[in-house]
């Protein structure tokens, strides 16, 4: 008796699941519902895009002013910088100056190479 009992649960279970299949893959039918769910669908594109190009301009208009606050605050340190590599010790007469005489303590070459 369980058998035909399982029997009977199975076949159930495989006619709901045909319903359940039969009703969530629904296609349009006519050409008016594919004319409407085509343009349903573009319209859905156009939005994404444009609200992606509006989000990729704010992101690039808040990088622009993060790049102009950051050279602002910068600046100070850049001229201090430049002031130090343009020669500024020469101006303020902080230059010692000296002469350099190098000793070598090789011998000459006598044509003998270690082998």
């Amino acid at each position: 008796m369980t058998f035909n009992t399982n029997a009977e649960d199975d076949l159930s279970l495989n006619q709901q699941k045909s319903r359940y299949s039969a009703h969530s893959s629904r296609q349009a039918r006519g050409p008016l519902e594919k004319l409407l769910a085509f343009v349903l669908s573009a319209g859905l594109v156009v939005l994404a895009i444009m609200f992606s190009l509006a989000a990729l301009a704010v992101i690039a208009i808040a990088g622009l002013v993060f790049a102009g606050w950051f050279w602002w605050k910068t600046r100070t340190l850049r001229q201090q910088v430049k002031g130090a590599t343009t020669g500024s010790a020469y101006r303020s007469g902080h230059i010692i100056e000296g002469e350099v005489v190098r000793t070598t303590d090789a011998t000459p070459d006598t044509g003998r190479r270690l082998p």
